[in-house]
């Protein structure tokens, strides 16, 4: 009976090791996966639950470029019908490029207005969208950021509705994962960012197609509706959801110094939130040493932990971009 006894520790102790070595290889897998994903920070997310299956430097602070757009989309259809028309003014059709040459005096639907702005990131459409709604950029600024409370958005604020670099402006890529998991409660946002081609046109009839910056709806690997973003101060950014097979993941990506890795870093951060899901890697946050917050906040702390994300919004100063 002893030795039934000491067979049976024996085995739970060769189990124990078995498991801990199970979970240190996975934690090795991840931390090595963080290391070679480029961008400054970047989650993929379970759109379904909100739960994190990895990240890297999630909460720190960057420029959102275009991707700011998606919030704009979210408080347009907060208030407006997309048959709705609307006047182009001409501080809009003045907006800086991209654009996609809206004259000032135009009439153009509210719809045709979200998809110039998601598909092709018309700044011109986007400041459009918001003079239809409050009649300013100023007060429209007002309702994206009071949106971003309503979602529990902390780390997010925004100055414009186009994403155009400035002080004050930033996001994390947690709450940009957020933001795009409240985009898809639109079915309209959904059909819109998984469109590759638009035709988009005034009511004079003056047409242009437009063609989608995500180059995820074209790969043989990756279906991902999403929506890009690039400034010089940005650098590359991008924010999408696709089918896993166990449900929809959200990825967001920002800070990426290479456009062409969005895409591959995209697809291995779908892969590895497939993984999480059917339990062959642990969730784990990584936390890199050389990134600044964009706001100043704080600085990075050094290496990988597991494997939730703890927020201390006691410790963040609210200063600016």
């Amino acid at each position: 009976m002893r030795y039934i006894s000491d067979m049976k520790k024996i085995t739970a102790s060769i189990l124990s090791a078995l498991l801990s070595l199970t979970f240190c290889l996975s934690l090795s897998v991840s931390t090595v996966f963080g290391e070679e994903i480029k961008a400054r920070a970047a989650v993929v997310m379970q759109a379904e639950t909100g739960r994190v299956l990895f990240a890297k430097n999630p909460e720190l602070r960057l420029f959102p470029a275009s991707t700011t757009k998606l919030m704009t989309a979210l408080v347009v259809l907060d208030r407006l019908h997309p048959d709705d028309l609307v006047t182009v003014s001409a501080r809009a059709a003045a907006a800086p490029p991209t654009k996609i040459g809206l004259r000032h005096g135009d009439t153009i639907t509210i719809g045709s207005l979200l998809y110039a702005a998601l598909i092709r990131s018309a700044n011109d459409a986007a400041v459009a969208l918001a003079e239809a709604v409050t009649g300013s950029e100023e007060a429209f600024v007002e309702l994206m950021n009071r949106k971003a409370v309503s979602l529990g958005l902390y780390n997010t604020r925004f100055i414009n509705p186009n994403g155009l670099p400035g002080p004050g402006q930033y996001t994390t890529a947690l709450e940009l994962a957020q933001i795009m998991r409240e985009a898809l409660k639109y079915p309209l946002l959904q059909e819109i960012l998984g469109t590759r081609f638009a035709d988009v046109s005034t009511a004079s009839g003056r047409a242009k197609t437009i063609r989608n910056t995500n180059q995820l709806l074209w790969s043989d690997q990756e279906f991902m509706l999403g929506k890009t973003g690039y400034t010089r101060d940005a650098r590359h950014c991008f924010v999408g959801a696709g089918d896993c097979g166990s449900g929809t993941l959200v990825v967001a990506l920002l800070g990426e110094p290479v456009r062409d890795h969005l895409w591959s870093e995209a697809g291995s951060l779908m892969t590895l939130g497939a993984r999480v899901i059917n339990k062959l890697e642990e969730p784990v946050v990584y936390i890199t040493s050389s990134d600044y917050d964009s706001a100043k906040v704080k600085r990075a702390s050094g290496k990988a932990r597991k494997p939730h994300i703890r927020k201390n919004r006691a410790r963040q100063k609210r200063s600016h971009v």
